[in-house]
């Protein structure tokens, strides 16, 4: 997700890798497949497309959904 994030944004993305804190996830699994099978969801972009974008969405809009405060 960093890599293509820093593809997206055309920025370094510094990272620290630090201990988990309590309640963090060891590890996050996905399953396109499953998805759609379960729900009749299938995935119509992939990771490089979303994170590209959000990062325009996120570029347009820094203040997110609220007006500048």
């Amino acid at each position: 997700m960093v890599v293509a994030f820093e593809k997206a944004s055309g920025k370094k993305i510094p990272i620290k890798l630090c201990p988990r804190r309590p309640g963090d996830a060891t590890a996050v699994y996905v399953s396109t497949e499953k998805a759609q099978k379960e729900l009749g969801w299938k995935a119509k972009y992939g990771i490089a497309e979303m994170c590209r974008d959000q990062w325009k969405w996120a570029s347009n809009n820094p203040w997110g959904y609220q007006s500048k405060p």
